[in-house]
């Protein structure tokens, strides 16, 4: 239930807000709203609730009641999270800050009272911004492509795992197979489980593409695998096998969820370096409602896909770093980019020719962002279609008189001098 309730009056805006400074059991709540019998000035009001539903409702009531009109709370862990939701599903307007936003001047007291009125001071002047949140539908999303991300991160984990293993018992399968979780590898394992070994025995469940290496399987598999081994490669096998079920399952929910945006995902997958699961994690992360990000610069920005500029003095000092954006986007963007790379279109040679010039994290950074800017476009054009521009699109772009000054002015900085005369 609320408690430690303050009203008292101040001047000030005329909005009627509200700032919540959140903890795990208890919130603060700080109203600001005109006083009816002395304009110009404001009435204050600080209540403490629990973030128990029963004192949310409560909290959402008084919020109407005093005709609220924006409800303003910082980003604290995952404690918004409910609240948010819960005042959203009230028919209030609830906004997530960044705390870096509303930071406290040095040498103010803090506590969670007067972090509640602060906040609900600039959010009255309009000193602040609404992270996105994106709608419930892709909140569902959301959870579930970021969980399988997780899942498959832990599944990674368990088979370098392994690895280590083998390689603690002087197996060298890994040496000779490229995936040592394939068919051939996993019967190979198993029989190891299973008490073989002999490397001739094991190197004949060799398949298919594996048959040539025989001979080196043989020498791979003479080591020194032992019971207490097995014992470890059965656990983390089992646990390999149980996040392989859970990763399925949450894919075939995710397939689910995404059925109503089947043509955005389809318009997506034509990204080079785009398949079908990175669109799914673009549409969770992003949404398809682009009116949130009035041009694809702002979302950028907000993905930290555009590095800050530092000026002092009237002087600019350079680029600053991207900073910390999303991860799970920044993952996917960074893996289309490096697989957008290997290919012969126009991402391959862009990330190749930045790769020469600056290094392939400048590259990756780069594409990704290309890649992020194609996909404003797409989601913000809802008929829009990709389309290559090709891996000659920078040579055909640059005519013959810029080759040529580009040519000089290399071969001047070498200390040459040179003189050009037309070939008869």
């Amino acid at each position: 239930m609320p408690h430690d309730h303050t009203v008292r009056e101040i001047g000030g805006g005329s909005e009627r807000v509200a700032a919540l400074d959140i903890g795990k059991a208890e919130l603060v709540a700080c109203v600001r709203v005109p006083n009816p019998d002395r304009p110009g000035r404001r009435a204050q009001e600080i209540t403490a609730y629990s973030t128990m539903t029963r004192s949310l409702l409560g909290l959402a009531d008084r919020l109407r009641e005093l005709g609220v009109t924006r409800v303003v709370m910082e980003a604290t862990s995952d404690y918004w999270k409910p609240v948010f939701y819960l005042l959203e599903s009230q028919g209030l307007d609830p906004w997530l800050v960044n705390a870096k936003d509303v930071k406290h001047l040095p040498g103010r007291p803090k506590t969670d009272k007067l972090d509640a009125v602060w906040l609900a001071k600039v959010t009255e002047r309009q000193m602040i911004r609404p992270s996105f949140v994106p709608p419930p539908q892709i909140r569902l999303l959301r959870d579930l492509t970021r969980y399988r991300a997780d899942l498959v991160n832990t599944r990674t984990a368990e088979k370098n795992r392994v690895e280590k293993l083998l390689e603690d018992a002087q197996i060298k399968l890994s040496v000779v197979a490229s995936d040592i979780f394939g068919v051939s590898g996993r019967e190979m394992m198993a029989a190891l489980i299973a008490g073989e070994r002999d490397p001739r025995v094991l190197a004949q469940l060799a398949r298919t593409g594996m048959r040539p290496k025989i001979p080196l399987l043989e020498q791979a598999f003479v080591g020194r695998f032992t019971d207490h081994h097995a014992f470890l490669l059965r656990t983390m096998l089992a646990r390999i096998d149980e996040a392989g079920v859970d990763i399925a399952a949450v894919e075939t929910k995710i397939e689910e969820l995404i059925t109503p945006f089947s043509q955005t995902v389809g318009r997506l997958d034509e990204i080079t370096g785009v398949g079908r699961t990175a669109a799914h994690v673009v549409i969770a992360e992003i949404g398809v409602d682009m009116t949130r990000f009035p041009t694809a610069a702002h979302l950028c920005s907000w993905a930290r896909f555009a590095p800050g500029i530092k000026e002092s003095a009237g002087r600019n000092s350079g680029r600053g770093a991207t900073g910390h954006g999303n991860p799970y986007l920044a993952r996917v963007l960074g893996e289309a980019a490096v697989t957008a790379g290997k290919t012969d279109t126009f991402l391959g040679e862009r990330y190749r020719r930045i790769a020469r010039r600056r290094g392939k994290k400048r590259a990756i950074v780069a594409v990704g962002r290309s890649i992020l800017v194609i996909i404003w476009h797409l989601l913000s054009a809802p008929g829009a279609r990709y389309r290559d521009l090709g891996s000659d699109f920078y040579d055909n772009r640059i005519g013959p008189d810029r080759k040529k000054r580009n040519h000089v002015r290399q071969l001047e900085a070498l200390g040459f001098t040179v003189t050009l005369e037309p070939a008869a």
